[in-house]
């Protein structure tokens, strides 16, 4: 079965660095594109960084560009989001996701979530 599973959250100062992995199984990982959300304590879930198709254009959210870089490796089936000049706003617990269809559906799947702090 499909699986997305996170790593790499944590403590960290405000202006450190952090790099999430989200560790992907059970499907053909080089022919999708992945997505990373991030959901703030009382807050919604809000996009932060995605990728088109693998390998293609990446999007992110205004509030991270040129501080975040979302990145993959086929042969590890793993996505990574590099997360530099962390702020107290970067607190939240963030998740990768993906699409994936299914004859004539589409199907949406979810990691756990890492929990990043942003605190000093």
């Amino acid at each position: 079965q499909v699986q997305l599973v996170e790593s790499g959250g944590g403590l960290v100062q405000p202006g450190g660095s952090l790099r999430l992995s989200c560790a992907a199984s059970g499907f053909t990982f080089s022919r999708f594109g992945v997505t990373w959300y991030r959901q703030a304590p009382g807050k919604g879930r809000e996009l932060v960084a995605t990728e088109t198709r693998p390998g293609g254009t990446t999007n992110y959210t205004d509030s991270v560009k040129g501080r975040f870089t979302i990145s993959r490796d086929n042969d590890k089936n793993t996505v990574y989001l590099q997360m530099n000049s962390l702020t107290s706003e970067d607190t939240a617990l963030y998740y990768c996701y993906v699409r994936l269809p299914a004859g004539s559906r589409t199907y949406d799947y979810w990691g756990r979530g890492t929990r990043v702090t942003v605190s000093s």
